[in-house]
């Protein structure tokens, strides 16, 4: 039996667990952290539909409404299916309208259009003055338990997690990759791993780790802010109808709101300072939807590194592509024995394992089929038992 190292205990790597121990490898997962301490644990839990991303970037808009269905089948307990609604609020939304319907449509994504009173008659707290609005199958996960649902799954069918467990070195002899250098923060030891085939999880940290082995890959972190409010202002996910940008979504979570998002370039998603006049220009933005925002107490503000593919040449990181891949290090390094997957969205981590777990199976010469996405996933709760 193959003995796969997973790299990185965020919700691809959770994914990935479950992937692998499903069609029969050992899988050991490692996490320098406590699990879901990155980027998966401090997001704003939207599940996407893919209509943010319908005009500009069609391909990860197709990925994430494929997912979204998905997930609402297989992890029902992590999810409130409460759709979503694009509000347009002066002249330049309504001229986006018609492209955007297009987009989505073409995508695969069902747009159903409200006027403002029907808009409103679901959601009070928009702004009075919105002009219609459109209703889509956007939804909220929890950004913890979806992916300990994963973890549970994978747990319960023998792969081993181990967090608070740094991966300090790459073994490489004769080309090949033998295994890596772990550092346990809980016994205060260093030890050794064996394994046939190693996959880099890590996201926004990718770059990291590939360098240990005396690569890179093309991965840049992509800092934003996010910005939570004490009050559920409303039931369904409102987003600005417009081109992506800043402050234009607001995603119901319990009995909070959670406002989104900035984002800028970093060369390192370590020691990422919280700029404060984001918090200000996010909530002016929501602000504008939903007016109760301005007058609602601040809970809590963070920022979150989101792993995105190819942006160092990007004049506008908001049109980076939010899609994923996985690399085989063979074939771009010369490298055997590593692959990394990175990029993509909360929403799309099952397709990200899925792809890479194919990819282990073809490189092992197995011949075992993806069942992800048909097979329910354990109750969250069953990962503490």
């Amino acid at each position: 039996m193959e003995h796969i190292i997973i790299i990185g205990g965020g919700g691809t790597g959770a994914a990935l667990a479950h992937d692998l121990a499903l069609r029969g490898f050992k899988v050991s997962l490692f996490e320098k952290g406590e699990l879901l301490s990155g980027t998966t644990g401090r997001h704003h839990g939207l599940l996407h539909s893919g209509a943010r991303y319908a005009v500009h970037d069609p391909t990860a808009a197709q990925e994430c409404i494929a997912e979204n269905s998905i997930l609402r089948r297989i992890a029902p307990q992590a999810l409130e299916q409460n759709d979503g609604l694009f509000v347009a609020l002066e002249e330049t939304d309504m001229a986006y309208r018609r492209v955007f319907v297009e987009s989505c449509r073409a995508c695969g994504i069902s747009v159903r259009q409200l006027s403002a009173a029907e808009a409103l008659g679901l959601e009070p707290a928009l702004n009075p003055n919105l002009k219609l609005a459109l209703q889509l199958p956007d939804a909220t996960m929890d950004a913890w338990r979806l992916p300990l649902q994963f973890f549970a799954t994978a747990k319960a069918n023998g792969a081993e997690l181990h967090s608070f467990a740094e991966v300090r070195g790459i073994h490489v002899r004769s080309g090949r990759v033998t295994g890596v250098r772990i550092f346990d923060y809980k016994k205060h030891r260093e030890y050794d791993v064996r394994g046939d085939l190693l996959v880099n999880a890590t996201g926004a940290w990718a770059g990291k780790i590939c360098a240990l082995a005396g690569i890179q890959v093309p991965v840049q972190p992509g800092p934003g802010v996010m910005v939570t409010v004490n009050a559920r202002l409303t039931n369904m996910v409102i987003n600005r109808l417009h081109p992506a940008g800043e402050g234009d979504i607001i995603v119901p979570q319990r009995k909070l709101s959670a406002l989104g998002t900035s984002l800028w370039l970093a060369n390192d998603p370590d020691g990422i300072a919280l700029p404060r006049d984001h918090i200000r220009r996010i909530i002016g933005l929501c602000a504008q939807m939903v007016p109760a925002v301005k007058d609602t107490p601040l809970h809590s503000a963070w920022c979150a590194a989101r792993p995105l593919l190819g942006g160092r040449k990007a004049d506008d990181p908001q049109k980076i592509s939010r899609t994923f891949d996985c690399y085989d290090h063979k074939e771009r390094d010369n490298l055997e024995g590593l692959v990394s997957v990175m990029g993509g969205k909360a929403t799309t981590l099952r397709a990200m394992a899925a792809k890479t777990a194919d990819l282990i199976c073809r490189k092992t010469g197995r011949d075992l089929p993806c069942r992800t996405a048909a097979q329910k996933l354990l109750h969250w709760r069953l990962f503490y038992q």
